[in-house]
């Protein structure tokens, strides 16, 4: 894309499988901007817990992990490093899945990630996805989504991302709407930053949208407050 903007944080919020990741990945290609999936740093930690056996929580938080972020030079993958180790593929694994809500309701571990979340949003323009990154991380982000899907279509794009990654066995489509289902509960009444739509935040509705028609209403958007 050839205009230039300036500092730009673009924040894009919604509960699992409602698209939010390849979107905000998309969106940052065509933009040029960093793109950040803050759920990847959640899960390397989550990772990192199951790694160690589990410890005490008391004893875990005093040694969380270093965490770094890249960017695939052909691909524009995010990369999660976690201690120096590319562990972007095992982060994607069912059991990070199955814990890494209650690892992320952890307050250090919320306060320490959103550190790192600041300053790299701080340093550069950013397309960063999660659940609390317009109310809790960057409140005053330029552009604010909050994406939304039926929940049986979120159920089905997660089965296929499933698929891709090769994680068996596969779950049904009905266990994995009741699983959706409790992370959204979990996730929408914890008490540390519960993931919620900003007052100032413009509601997407992916159920029936393709990806590359998600990311045209956002550059759209960013146009729009780029040129006031």
């Amino acid at each position: 894309m050839n205009e230039q903007f300036a500092h730009m944080i673009i924040a894009i919020d919604g509960p699992a499988g409602s698209g939010k990741s390849t979107t905000a990945r998309l969106v940052a290609k065509k933009l040029g901007f960093m793109y950040v999936d803050t759920g990847a740093m959640y899960r390397a930690v989550t990772l990192y817990w199951l790694e160690q056996g589990k410890p005490s929580i008391q004893e875990f938080i005093l040694n969380l992990p270093i965490i770094t972020l890249g960017i695939h030079p052909k691909t524009h993958e995010q990369q999660t490093f976690l201690n120096g180790i590319d562990v972007s593929g095992k982060i994607r694994s069912r059991e990070v899945t199955e814990n890494v809500s209650y690892i992320s309701s952890l307050k250090p571990v919320r306060e320490k990630m959103v550190e790192m979340q600041r300053n790299i949003g701080n340093s550069q323009s950013v397309v960063m996805d999660g659940r609390d990154i317009g109310t809790a991380v960057f409140p005053n982000a330029d552009v604010k989504i909050f994406m939304i899907a039926d929940i049986q279509e979120r159920a089905m794009r997660r089965l296929q991302e499933m698929k891709i990654q090769s994680i068996m066995p596969l779950p049904s489509l009905a266990d994995l709407m009741d699983t959706i289902k409790q992370r959204d509960a979990f996730d929408s009444s914890r008490e540390i930053d519960p993931l919620k739509k900003a007052d100032d935040a413009v509601l997407l509705d992916t159920s029936k949208l393709t990806i590359e028609d998600q990311a045209t209403k956002i550059i759209e958007l960013v146009h729009t407050f780029n040129n006031q």
